[in-house]
């Protein structure tokens, strides 16, 4: 099954004093095309205040990554349950920026997944090659060991959402 997911991911900004673009976004969302999912992704610090500003409208708001661990010793984490918990509908996770920055490997990017599906989130499985790749030829044969590695055991299709954001773009 095929659906069409706007997605916006504000990565490491915005502050409360943005509800009033969240409240706008979500006011006009569902005038367009019928058949379009809209999301936000927002820092874990505006998550539950987003999700009110959105409540009532079809805009969806979900979390930048989590743990694939439910709770325990993970100092600055955030779990999918504690997304769920806050309001999160979707979790993006595999991220190029999380991948390069934080050591992300395909092997984690599936835990994390899994854990959104146990959660009750839609994971969001973000590949991409990098510029040496495309010009290398090697796209494909990377996208595909990224798509291989990083969804989870007996993942279907209709519960998850694969993002391809080249790193170049």
């Amino acid at each position: 099954m095929t659906r069409t997911l706007i997605a916006g991911n504000w990565k490491m900004n915005g502050l409360k004093a943005s509800l009033g673009e969240i409240r706008d976004a979500a006011a006009g969302v569902g005038k367009g095309k019928a058949g379009v999912e809209a999301l936000l992704c927002v820092p874990a610090t505006l998550l539950t205040v987003a999700a009110e500003a959105a409540h009532g409208s079809e805009l969806k708001v979900g979390g930048e990554t989590c743990h694939a661990n439910e709770s325990g010793a993970h100092t600055g984490d955030i779990s999918a349950e504690m997304l769920a918990d806050a309001g999160a509908s979707h979790v993006i996770v595999g991220h190029s920026e999380r991948r390069t920055d934080h050591g992300e490997t395909n092997e984690i990017v599936a835990a994390q997944a899994a854990a959104a599906l146990r959660a009750g989130l839609t994971p969001i499985i973000c590949i991409g090659e990098s510029l040496d790749q495309r010009k290398a030829g090697e796209t494909l044969d990377f996208v595909a060991s990224q798509i291989d590695g990083s969804i989870p055991e007996g993942a279907k299709a209709e519960e998850i959402v694969i993002a391809y954001e080249p790193i170049w773009a």
